[in-house]
């Protein structure tokens, strides 16, 4: 188990299997909510489901469009047990804090170095939880 530090953009706990995305992704037209399957044909992970897995990814692409595909993925039980991120996103902080307010579907969001981003792999275990530093 690999446990992660960096700073807590949606604070919280999680621990699972990782699934890295290479490249960002954009989640409005990118992602299918009902399934959690990345349906961007131009996307390296095309076919993959995010269903409670840790994604790790340099960032998303595009529109504010993402709050709205996120949370519905998260109160439909689709979407990732948690965030990890290179770049602060703010519709990706959206997309987790309306879900957590609205369904009570939480969805951890941490910013890392981009070190991390480089070590972490497709199937590693992860775990990090929020401290009273950390927050």
């Amino acid at each position: 188990m690999i446990e992660l530090a960096g700073t807590w953009l949606v604070p919280g706990r999680f621990e699972g299997s990782v699934l890295r995305l290479d490249e960002p992704l954009s989640f409005w037209g990118g992602v299918d909510p009902g399934s959690g399957e990345i349906i961007d044909r131009a996307h390296p992970q095309n076919g993959e489901r995010f269903g409670g897995r840790v994604v790790v990814m340099p960032g998303s692409r595009g529109s504010s469009g993402t709050p709205g595909v996120l949370g519905e993925a998260l109160r439909l039980g689709t979407g990732p047990s948690a965030l990890v991120i290179t770049k602060p996103d703010i519709n990706l902080v959206a997309g987790s804090l309306a879900a957590t307010t609205l369904y009570d579907a939480r969805c951890p969001v941490l910013l890392v170095a981009d070190e991390w981003f480089e070590r972490l792999e497709t199937g590693d275990l992860v775990t990090a939880e929020t401290t009273v530093e950390s927050v």
